[in-house]
């Protein structure tokens, strides 16, 4: 005991010194995304591990926030089954037979591991993959709003194209008038605001109006929350581009659902067929 006690009085400097080395570390590389994005790939496997490991490791400093949004999470739910008694949740896995949209889905959780936001073309990584049955065009969402949508999987993890990144394009409407859509893209400006194009001159915009998915592609379900009309950019064109901005922080993410279109197949090969 008495040894122990010298060592740790010996060399309670060096000691001191890595564990400073060990929380700048981990500071650096959980909240800039540059650092992190070039110390590991997140495409595979075993960069999936280490970046799992890495989020645990500093997943307790936002523990005060995490609690609020699955609180939030959790209200949303709980409303939502009030409204619709045949939607039915499980721990891991949900099917919703939607009666009004005409489709069913399957709902699978996940965590995002990493996370860029600040780049033109960002990604994310969530720790579920093929072994979960996750595959490529799938949305992501959270409870808040839209995310962004798979691109490819590996066994147990899946790279995700964000909702920030110049190749995006979702179909989206203004809230309460179903017959006008435009194209959502980001200007790889600010990742608080995404764009909205092609919305007709004759739609009735106004500052603080909800921009929410379309529903006119196989990938994202009707009604989802985008965000608020922050900006109505007016040209001599016959169409409107306004800014949105989003529900979601981009830059502070944690747990999502992956959406998958049961009738996505099906739909694909009548538009295949009707184009022949």
């Amino acid at each position: 005991m008495q040894q122990i006690i010298y060592f740790f009085q010996k060399f309670k400097y060096f000691l001191f010194f890595i564990l400073l080395e060990f929380i700048a570390l981990t500071f650096t590389f959980n909240n800039l995304s540059f650092h992190k994005s070039k110390f590991i790939n997140s495409a595979n496997s075993v960069t999936g591990g280490l970046l799992t490991t890495l989020s645990n490791s500093t997943e307790y400093l936002g523990l005060k926030s995490e609690n609020k949004f699955l609180s939030e999470e959790n209200t949303r739910l709980k409303n939502l089954l009030e409204k619709n008694k045949s939607i039915n949740f499980d721990i891991d896995s949900t099917v919703i037979d939607s009666l009004q949209y005409h489709q069913n889905y399957t709902f699978t959780n996940a965590k995002i591991i990493n996370n860029n936001y600040s780049k033109p073309f960002n990604f994310l990584t969530i720790n579920k993959g093929k072994n979960q049955n996750i595959d490529k065009e799938m949305a992501v969402i959270n409870s808040r709003g839209i995310i962004g949508i798979t691109e490819n999987s590996s066994n147990n993890y899946t790279r995700v194209q964000s909702i920030l990144n110049k190749n995006s394009g979702i179909n989206a409407r203004l809230k309460g008038n179903t017959f006008y859509y435009g194209t959502l893209k980001w200007n790889s400006v600010d990742y608080n605001i995404v764009q909205l194009h092609d919305i007709p001159r004759q739609a009735p915009l106004k500052i603080g109006d909800t921009i929410e998915t379309g529903g006119k592609s196989t990938i994202f379900p009707e009604g989802i929350p985008i965000g608020t009309i922050s900006k109505i950019n007016k040209g001599n064109t016959a169409n409107n581009q306004v800014d949105v901005k989003l529900f979601n922080d981009m830059s502070n993410l944690g747990y999502v659902y992956i959406i998958k279109n049961l009738d996505k197949e099906e739909l694909k090969f009548l538009e295949n067929t009707s184009n022949e």
